[in-house]
């Protein structure tokens, strides 16, 4: 099984700095030029640098984990603190718990009985959701709204590592505001739409990452793209082999599993897609899954 070396690792290296340095260029040079541009340059950025956060947070690109997440302080992303992402990602990384409406905190999935009391429009907004297109323009907010409000009701039952989190992030965008203010030429309002943008593309990674199956090991996806989205999602397509090795830095992934893939296929039941174009061509305007977890709480008695 591969292991952490705990070295160096020079390409995640390089790719934050181009990250850095296209954010910078969006935020600056290129507003002047076109405003669209530097938004949609911006919003790539912004997704690449969650695409590394997530690297950060398992452990990667440097020995000490100290250092790492000095290269992911500055709050880029605005809406998810990175602490509280950690966390959360972390426990979401449980496999058993995968799709859990409970214990699972990145499940798209509600408890039937849950929904059944939902309202009308609020069924009619959430089943929008669970198409591509839904998830990709209204699917930010969604999560927006659940954070922010499950993170209030935390920190207001007094959980200080929920507020740590909030204050930490507070501290990170505080470099965000000086470079937007003293250096660079887009607006407020314009980042804000390109941090949103920029959540939308990574809801296109996680999509369809996990679905209900009884068995633990056959609910994780891959997706055999080697495309610029696989780039931007730094190999996080190859998602059932992240999830059995979590350690493994993004770059690796792709030899990893070539070397393997029967063996990931058999491991999570052939849940495969071919590249992004077969998905959005297939789920852009309708859904893979219901709201309503639909084997709950079958899945939760079974066993991998």
């Amino acid at each position: 099984m591969p292991t952490d070396t705990r070295t160096i690792e020079w390409p995640t290296l390089f790719i934050f700095a181009a990250t850095y340095a296209l954010w910078a260029l969006a935020t600056t040079v290129l507003w002047g030029l076109s405003p669209t541009l530097a938004v949609l340059v911006a919003a790539l950025a912004i997704g690449q640098y969650s695409s590394l956060t997530h690297e950060v947070l398992h452990g990667h690109p440097l020995p000490s984990q100290t250092l790492s997440e000095a290269l992911v302080f500055p709050g880029l992303t605005v809406f998810v603190p990175y602490l509280r992402f950690r966390d959360l990602h972390l426990q979401h990384h449980f496999d058993p718990n995968l799709t859990d409406p409970y214990d699972d905190p990145e499940s798209n999935y509600m408890d039937p009985e849950v929904w059944a009391r939902l309202t009308r429009p609020m069924q009619m907004l959430l089943r929008f959701n669970n198409t591509l297109f839904g998830r990709m323009l209204v699917g930010p907010a969604i999560s927006i709204w659940a954070l922010l409000k499950g993170d209030a009701q935390a920190i207001a039952r007094g959980d200080r590592r929920v507020a740590l989190g909030w204050g930490l992030h507070a501290l990170g965008m505080i470099p965000v505001g000086l470079w937007l203010w003293a250096v660079g030429s887009m607006p407020v309002w314009a980042y804000l739409l390109a941090a949103y943008l920029g959540w939308s593309l990574l809801k296109i990674r996680t999509y369809l990452e996990h679905r209900a199956h009884e068995a633990a090991r056959a609910r994780t996806v891959v997706i055999e793209s080697r495309g610029p989205l696989s780039l931007l999602f730094l190999n996080n397509n190859f998602h059932v082999v992240h999830h059995m090795h979590p350690t493994v830095a993004w770059y690796a992934l792709p030899a990893l599993y070539r070397s393997r893939r029967d063996h990931y296929l058999r491991r999570n039941d052939s849940y495969v897609y071919r590249s992004y174009t077969e998905i959005f061509r297939r789920h852009l305007f309708r859904a893979k899954d219901p709201v309503p977890h639909p084997i709950w709480p079958v899945q939760k008695s079974g066993s991998d």
